[in-house]
């Protein structure tokens, strides 16, 4: 969806913020949360501990055009292709996907190539996460 249609105005972003799995640092993905709202995007936190499962089928009930994972224990190379599957297969199959946390730099490919994008690390800047997010979904509104 492009437009709020009661107003014809573009609709905010929304944005799904989920750490999947067994990961329980949520210093910074709590950081990103805020800085997104603060960027004018609606957020959406998933909580602690959400199954793929769970991440997925909330990005689709929640109608979101992002969902921004971040893992710091290593199970990138599992959680966030199972979430961008289950997406797919529910019906999210539109819904922009990034990444973040301690991904080693030979796992990067083979999650882009996957349709995961961003994959940015500790020392981002907040600025550049967010330009990615902004540009990845106008991408996605001028393609639908």
């Amino acid at each position: 969806m492009n437009k709020d249609p009661s107003s014809g105005a573009k609709r905010k972003i929304r944005i799904l913020v989920a750490k999947p799995g067994l990961d329980g640092h949520d210093r910074g993905v709590l950081v990103l949360a805020r800085a997104f709202r603060d960027a004018g995007m609606e957020v959406i936190y998933s909580g602690l501990l959400p199954t793929p499962e769970q991440v997925a089928q909330m990005a689709v009930d929640e109608d979101v055009d992002v969902v921004a994972l971040s893992l710091l224990n290593g199970a990138h190379m599992t959680a966030f292709p199972r979430v961008k599957k289950l997406l797919d297969q529910k019906g999210g199959k539109g819904i922009v996907v990034v990444g973040g946390g301690i991904i080693p730099n030979e796992d990067k490919p083979k999650l882009l190539k996957l349709g995961i994008t961003g994959l940015y690390g500790p020392g981002t800047s907040l600025e550049e996460i967010i330009d990615h997010v902004k540009k990845k979904v106008a991408e996605r509104r001028r393609s639908t």
